[in-house]
């Protein structure tokens, strides 16, 4: 065949290679009716509860304020955005994003899903071609195999890491450039592109690049072509880090005072399950919900190309000591995928929180690597061979058969016992005497075989309606957009509802909600403290007081209307009860959502008593910090509460003992058979506002209804919360009932509180006086003036202490303290200054200059070798 017609068909290989994945994925997406085909999404799990809502993020930040790029106060109260944009967001592929807004963000997710499918079918076949381990159209039995593993099927919603994928053929081809020709610099490009696209993934691709390189040391005539080989791959390899440093130093920084600060110092020596487990993992469709959380690594590459890796072992065309060599490769990944200290190697330290053996995607590329050295033209199974495979392949699936693997069915086991049978046949044909015939065989078999596998998989994931996202961001989006015409400056929203924990990013606007591996501990640890839902990663402001909103700075509120339920539809569903907004100004109505003004909320930065400065962080429950908090700020003595505790009017106790004292009670059920309540009747002997706590050990024993309605507030928090029971309902009975789930229940913390109005009012009116004003805002500066009076030294911000952040008080650089362990403030003195606030990333220049030089040196070097 001529050159010509070399490039021609191999044109087509790559243009088949891309387009049979996304066809196959494409049909079955129409299938299942997944927008725009139809009434569903893909939105499912981490897709639907984060991601999306970061994509609707990067659309604004692309398309209105790209200074989010490094900071935004739409993570939680504020956070550095590099470090979470380098691990969610740095994909080239979101650009297509850009061209599906608001509700049809899911239409977009669908096909940026798709496309990936086909690139990485179609870097595989590359990968495949310039290596000449496959030729002419059967490449494509092993590209769909890639793009159709089992990890990616698994991982689909996981959009974040599915370039891996795609980059790792690139720079493994790059890698074999690099050790038999000695040319560095496809390995160095893709390797960079990998660590900035996703610094997390890249990782686990370096440590893959080590297991490669020594799988090719063998193939190598003496010790000192291979000493060569090493010391190019190292520094190439450290070339790459430069050339990626201007996202990598500021994101490791990031990542020291975030999602860093879980990594593991304890490690354990034992097997996280038995290992016999992951032989169900070869069986097609071997995935459900039940596997995300926690369960077995997704490997399935087809039973053919199983048999394939298999057979490398024993075929005599390769070099025992490169099998070798794979065999040891291949055990390695075999104990990572069990024992302790190597999974926790390949996922930097830390314990994936769901989705784990994040890193078995390697596997699987590894796997049809090998059968893709077997499973040549001429390759002929024997039926010795045949046999032996068959009968291992039937003790594999009555041991999978003895496991009971909830992911597993009979019929499953038998369609994958019958593929074995195929794929033995095909085979064993000889391929002489009909070679087109014979690679369409394959490629039938294969193609059919993974997909089975796909679509099996899918079927058993739940996923997010059209209607529920689309009416849901509809809303939100209306009411945020009438806000910023209401509003030019800065403000921060509280809300009632939710469907996720970012809606802020979804919306585009300002607030204390986020869930994000990337979020600064401080952050849930004083939210959790002031009695909000926190955990690690995440915070939800749902339990606010009149005391926190203004704190905080929560301007305007959102509430919903008609209960969030729309033609019989809950399209807003509620997350909080706020009785003392009612008497909120209204600013602003969508056909779902009330705005309100609340004219209490004190500026981003406000003149305060240095006691703040002396103040620490919480031993207290939340009302009491929080009176803490706001007393010391309006240099009031903090041991005169703004919160006093209330005696209830009366109590109810339903087939559970009976008790004097409410709080840190545990009641237990007299008769098991019959249902059990507590009923804790209060009426308000005033028109302020009333707040219930409660502690993290009651919902998980109990229900609470209010008034015999259910009680909104979100389910997830480790702390005690404050629950706001009535505001202006002077004489108005509160009846709060617990109904036991379990066989008992403590009811820990619970207690209700009065706001002392008055002295509120007068701490309040203390801190207004001296507001910063601000002029002028970006997402990563804030500046104005402030008259600081009498008896305030200090100038209190609700922006979260950060290294970057850096401040200058009428053009003098000053050096920011933190108070309460999460807040700037700063030393100042009576008078007018000028302040301004600026957000630059650690390390952000040197990791430039540091990218400049690499790059420059690395072009420089290569240029001249190639002379």
């Amino acid at each position: 065949m001529n050159r010509l017609n070399w490039k021609k068909q191999h044109t087509l290989i790559l243009i088949g290679s891309f387009l049979i994945p996304v066809i196959l994925m494409g049909a079955y997406f129409a299938y299942r009716q997944m927008a725009p085909f139809g009434p569903s999404s893909l939105l499912t799990v981490d897709l639907g509860q984060q991601y999306v809502d970061f994509f609707a993020y990067f659309r604004n930040l692309i398309l209105h304020h790209p200074g989010s790029l490094f900071y935004s106060f739409s993570k939680g109260l504020g956070g550095e955005m590099l470090g979470t944009n380098a691990y969610y967001l740095f994909s080239p592929l979101n650009l297509i994003l850009l061209f599906f807004p608001g509700k049809w963000l899911t239409s977009g997710v669908m096909a940026l899903t798709i496309i990936r499918y086909g690139l990485a079918g179609m870097t595989m076949a590359w990968l495949l071609i310039k290596t000449g381990l496959q030729q002419g159209y059967r490449i494509w039995a092993f590209s769909t195999a890639y793009a159709l593993n089992g990890w990616m099927i698994a991982n689909q919603l996981n959009m974040i890491w599915l370039d891996a994928l795609i980059i790792l053929p690139l720079i493994i081809w790059g890698l074999l450039r690099l050790i038999h020709d000695r040319r560095p610099g496809t390995y160095i490009a893709w390797l960079a592109v990998m660590m900035v696209d996703n610094y997390y993934m890249a990782w686990m691709i370096c440590l893959f690049t080590i297991l490669i390189v020594a799988w090719q040391l063998p193939t190598l005539p003496d010790w000192r072509k291979r000493g060569k080989a090493c010391g190019i791959y190292l520094a190439s390899s450290l070339a790459s880090a430069g050339i990626a440093a201007i996202t990598l130093l500021p994101t490791i920084y990031a990542l020291t005072t975030s999602k860093g600060t879980y990594t593991e110092t304890i490690i354990s020596s034992k097997f996280e399950y038995q290992p016999i487990k992951m032989l169900g993992k070869l069986v097609p469709g071997s995935f459900d919900f039940s596997q995300m959380p926690s369960g077995q690594p997704n490997i399935y590459i087809g039973m053919l190309l199983i048999i394939g890796a298999g057979l490398y072992f024993f075929t005599r065309r390769i070099k025992w000591s490169q099998r070798l060599v794979a065999g040891l490769i291949t055990v390695f990944f075999i104990l990572s995928f069990c024992y302790e200290p190597l999974d926790l190697l390949w996922h930097a330290g830390q314990f994936p929180v769901w989705y784990p053996y994040r890193f078995s995607f390697l596997f699987a590329f590894w796997c049809i690597l090998l059968a893709a050295q077997v499973l040549q033209p001429d390759f002929q199974l024997q039926w010795p061979g045949a046999l032996t495979v068959l009968v291992l392949s039937g003790f594999i699936f009555w041991v999978t058969g003895r496991l009971k693997l909830s992911y597993l069915t009979t019929s499953q086991r038998l369609i994958g016992l019958g593929f074995v049978v195929v794929a033995l046949a095909s085979i064993m044909i000889a391929r002489r005497n009909s070679p087109r015939l014979y690679d369409f065989l394959i490629i039938l078999v294969v193609v059919c075989d993974v997909s089975t596998a796909a679509f099996t998989s899918l079927n058993k994931i739940a996923y997010v309606s059209q209607a529920e996202f689309g009416k849901y961001t509809q809303q939100l989006d209306t009411a945020s957009q009438q806000l910023k015409h209401h509003d030019h400056g800065f403000y921060r929203v509280a809300k009632t509802f939710m469907r996720t924990k970012d809606d802020p990013m979804q919306g585009d606007f300002y607030s204390a909600d986020h869930f994000g591996s990337t979020l600064e501990p401080p952050i849930p640890a004083f939210m959790g403290a002031i009695g909000q839902p926190a955990g690690d990663g995440f915070v939800s402001y749902d339990n606010g007081t009149q005391v926190s909103d203004a704190l905080l700075g929560f301007k305007y509120t959102m509430t919903a209307r008609h209960h969030g339920i729309m033609a019989g539809d809950q399209i807003m569903p509620p997350s909080g009860y706020r009785p003392d907004w009612l008497q909120l100004p209204q600013v602003g109505q969508t056909k779902m959502i009330t705005s309100r003004q609340n004219p209490a909320a004190l500026p981003i930065a406000f003149g305060a008593s240095s006691a703040i400065f002396q103040l620490g962080k919480a031993t207290l429950d939340p009302l009491s910090y929080q009176s803490q908090i706001f007393q010391a700020l309006a240099g009031r003595p903090i041991n005169q509460p703004l919160f006093n505790v209330q005696n209830f009017t009366a109590v109810r106790f339903e087939n559970v003992q009976a008790a004097h004292q409410i709080t840190g009670t545990a009641f237990r059920k007299q008769n098991l058979l019959k249902p059990t309540a507590i009923k804790l009747k209060f009426i308000p002997p005033t028109n302020d506002s009333y707040y219930l706590t409660l502690g993290p050990e009651v919902k998980d024993s109990a229900s609470i209804s209010m008034n015999r309605r259910d009680f909104s507030q979100y389910s997830t928090y480790r702390d005690t919360v404050v629950i706001n029971l009535a505001r202006h309902q002077k004489g108005k009975p509160v009846t709060v009932t617990f109904r036991l789930k379990k066989t008992s229940v403590w009811l820990q913390n619970v207690s209700v509180y009065r706001l002392n109005q008055r002295a509120f009012n007068a701490s309040l009116k203390t801190l207004q006086r001296s507001p910063l004003k601000v002029q002028h805002t970006t997402p990563t500066s804030i500046s104005g003036t402030v008259k600081i009076h009498q008896g305030q030294s200090a100038l209190m911000t609700t922006i979260p202490a950060a290294t970057g952040w850096h401040v200058r008080i009428d053009g003098h650089k000053v050096q920011p303290r933190t108070v309460i362990g999460t807040f700037i403030a700063l030393p100042i003195t009576t008078g007018t200054h000028r302040v301004a606030f600026y957000y630059r990333p650690p390390y952000l220049i040197l990791g430039a200059i540091i990218t400049a030089v690499s790059l420059t040196l690395t072009c420089y070097l290569i240029r001249r070798q190639q002379k």
